[in-house]
């Protein structure tokens, strides 16, 4: 697998959205609070460097191997 495990978090978490809502979560009505969680992880992903612990919490989070 020559992906990186941020890169198989991010694609697991854009899935998600996509499933559950479809679109950008500004755009969803109401507050669902499934979205807004998997959509702040997101940003915490973008914001780790390779190799960061919460990249790996984030894993365990959403069962990526």
């Amino acid at each position: 697998m020559s992906d990186s495990l941020k890169d198989r978090v991010r694609e697991k978490l854009l899935r998600q959205l996509a499933e559950d809502g479809g679109h950008p979560v500004q755009e969803a009505e109401g507050d669902d609070p499934r979205l807004v969680s998997i959509d702040s992880d997101l940003a915490t992903l973008e914001q780790a460097s390779e190799g960061d612990l919460v990249i790996e919490e984030l894993a365990a989070k959403y069962w990526v191997p």
